[in-house]
C-alpha cells in the first residue's frame, strides 16, 4: 500500500493569499530589516508588519527573533509581548487579543496535511488566544485551537484542543488543574 506520493501534491492557487512576489519580499524584509532591528525598536517592527497586512495593537512588543510566515494572516491587539523565537506559522489566521503575555519559542501552527489522502493535501485552520491569556515558554500550538480569555498555559505544554477561559492549564494534552485567580492587593499611597 501506498500512503502518500508528493509528486501528486499541489499547492492551491490561493492558499498564501498573496502573489509569490510580495511573499519573498516579506521574507527578505524579516530576515533582515525586521531581524537585523535592536530590540528596541518594537514601533519599527509593527510599522514593517503593518506594510504587509498584519492588524497590529498600540504597544505591542514583538522580539526581532520571532518568525511570522504570513503577516496578512496576523492580528495581535493591545500591549501584548511576543518573546524570543518564537514561531507563528499562520497558513491560516492566527488572532492573538489585548494584555496577551507570549513567552519564548512559542510555536503557533495553523497548518498541515491531509494524511489521509495520497496526495497529501495541504490545509488551514485558524487559531485564536483571548484576552488576558499567558502563554509560557516553549508550548506548541495547534491547527484550530482557541485559548480561552484570562488561560495560562504552563511550560513546554502541547495545546491540542481548545481551553477553557479563566484556567491555569499543562501538560501534552494541555489539561486543565485549576482556575486562575487574582488576588487584589490594597496599593497605598506613599506621602
Amino acid at each position: 500500500m501506498k500512503y502518500q506520493d508528493l509528486s501528486l501534491f499541489r499547492m492551491p492557487d490561493t492558499f498564501r493569499g498573496k502573489s509569490k512576489l510580495v511573499i519573498q519580499l516579506w521574507w527578505i524584509v524579516q530576515d533582515t530589516l525586521f531581524r537585523w532591528s535592536p530590540q528596541f525598536l518594537y514601533g519599527w517592527r509593527a510599522f514593517l508588519l503593518r506594510l504587509f497586512g498584519a492588524e497590529i495593537g498600540i504597544n505591542v512588543k514583538i522580539r526581532p527573533s520571532v518568525k511570522i510566515t504570513y503577516p496578512w494572516n496576523f492580528k495581535i491587539g493591545d500591549y501584548c509581548w511576543v518573546g524570543d523565537d518564537c514561531v507563528i506559522y499562520n497558513l491560516d489566521h492566527v488572532s492573538i487579543g489585548s494584555n496577551v503575555a507570549i513567552a519564548h519559542k512559542v510555536y503557533f501552527n495553523t497548518g498541515g496535511h491531509a494524511y489521509d489522502k495520497i496526495t497529501f493535501d495541504i490545509f488551514g485552520k485558524p487559531v485564536v488566544v483571548e484576552d488576558e491569556c499567558w502563554i509560557t515558554n516553549d508550548v506548541y500550538i495547534a491547527p484550530g485551537v482557541t485559548v480561552g480569555r484570562g488561560t495560562i498555559v504552563s511550560a513546554r505544554s502541547s495545546v491540542l484542543k481548545d481551553l477553557p477561559s479563566g484556567k491555569i492549564c499543562v501538560g501534552t494534552p494541555a489539561m486543565p488543574i485549576k482556575d486562575r485567580t487574582i488576588v487584589h492587593e490594597k496599593l497605598t499611597e506613599y506621602a
